[in-house]
């Protein structure tokens, strides 16, 4: 499951692979002409629309291939990262790259591939960009409070909207279309090219029918997680799904034979969790259970998965969802851990205080009882001294 990095590129080889990726990235745009200063600024005067063309398609094709790749389970997107918004350094810098869009006739991508060639103009610009990033860098202190006003996170414009992820896509799509009908109309009528507007109309008709399809195909790969929590809102679709458990006996006594191959997963608050963790388990949300590291876990050959919460009902969304990724070998701590603090850890016997004769399930919850709290302890003094890992997000984009 992606991204690569680090697991499959490691964090320096990710560098060496960027820059490889970089330097085809320039040779296709220098064979599509984006060297040319002419043709870039053709945006701005009207007669040449290739740049939104090709950046509009880019888009569109990487939103349809992030979608895709998210539904089946391909991308885990909690670790894409999101450039953050800083609302008005946005709006400055987009005035400023806009200006020096159209005076020096590049961007910064576009310039060092022309400067790469030996074109001039491009050089001086890059020398200009090079000049106003030390600029920016020696005067941080002066527009620092400008720099960082209006922090919006890290949003996502659907989200912003209100509207679903694959309503916002399909608008999108549709967009682009109209975009690439405009600008073919503007492209017409500012080069004064003698027909029609559209002499290959077939051909237009044809490529809009493909990209509506290709829009509309975000309505049947929905976001994974969404569709899936979505369903675990039904108390009737959970109450049927079949799910196998575990007794509180049984995962004790797991527990006080230190058997390897367990592994709990518990869905508690992390308040809950810090007050009392089990050993050999892991304080996971149920969103979590989508990401890499989970699920990485989860697919461990030949290990006993046991997923709890305070109640049996919410340990089984958990599971449900491991189900629905492929991940059998999931069980849910019967009764919850409010049942295993009643049966183990709270456990008091009135027919050994009587001197009844005590069956064998008793006898062992009655040395459960004062053996979990001290390996609960342990585990306790195991994990302050232990860092907590969590997967990073690797900074990078555009």
């Amino acid at each position: 499951m992606g991204p690569l990095v680090p697991e499959i590129i490691g964090n320096e080889l990710n560098f060496v692979v960027a820059l490889f990726v970089g330097i085809a990235f320039g040779f296709v745009l220098e064979q599509a002409g984006f060297s040319t200063s002419k043709k870039l600024v053709g945006l701005f005067y009207g007669y040449d629309f290739t740049v939104l063309r090709v950046f509009f398609t880019a888009g569109v094709t990487a939103m349809i291939g992030v979608i895709a790749m998210g539904h089946f389970g391909m991308l885990d997107l909690s670790l894409i990262y999101i450039n953050p918004t800083f609302l008005y350094s946005a709006l400055a810098g987009g005035l400023i790259m806009g200006l020096g869009f159209v005076i020096g006739g590049f961007c910064p991508g576009t310039g060092v591939c022309a400067a790469a060639i030996g074109k001039i103009d491009a050089i001086i610009f890059v020398v200009g960009l090079f000049a106003g990033v030390l600029i920016f860098a020696e005067g941080y202190p002066l527009w620092e409070n400008l720099y960082k006003a209006e922090n919006w996170g890290s949003p996502r414009i659907f989200e912003l909207l209100g509207i679903s992820q694959s309503l916002f896509a399909f608008l999108l799509m549709l967009m682009a279309v109209g975009a690439f009908w405009a600008v073919t109309f503007v492209e017409r009528k500012v080069n004064k090219v003698p027909g029609e507007e559209f002499k290959l109309k077939k051909i237009y008709y044809g490529l809009t029918g493909i990209a509506v399809v290709i829009g509309l195909s975000a309505f049947i790969l929905p976001d994974r997680k969404d569709a899936m929590m979505d369903k675990l809102t039904n108390v009737n679709y959970i109450s049927a799904y079949e799910i196998k458990t575990m007794s509180a006996d049984e995962l004790t006594f797991r527990l006080m034979d230190d058997d390897k191959k367990l592994q709990i997963f518990d869905l508690r608050s992390e308040s809950e969790y810090k007050e009392l963790s089990l050993p050999k388990s892991t304080n996971i949300s149920l969103s979590n259970i989508f990401e890499k590291d989970i699920l990485k876990q989860l697919s461990l050959k030949g290990m006993r998965n046991v997923i709890i919460a305070d109640d049996e009902t919410m340990a089984k969304k958990g599971a449900i969802i491991a189900s629905e990724l492929g991940y059998e070998n999931v069980k849910v701590l019967k009764g919850g851990m409010n049942l295993l603090k009643e049966e183990i850890l709270n456990f008091t016997s009135q027919n050994n205080i009587t001197g009844i004769k005590i069956s064998d399930t008793e006898r062992f919850r009655i040395k459960a009882s004062k053996v979990l709290p001290v390996l609960i302890s342990e585990n306790k003094l195991k994990q302050s001294a232990q860092p907590v890992k969590k997967a990073k997000r690797i900074i990078g984009g555009c």
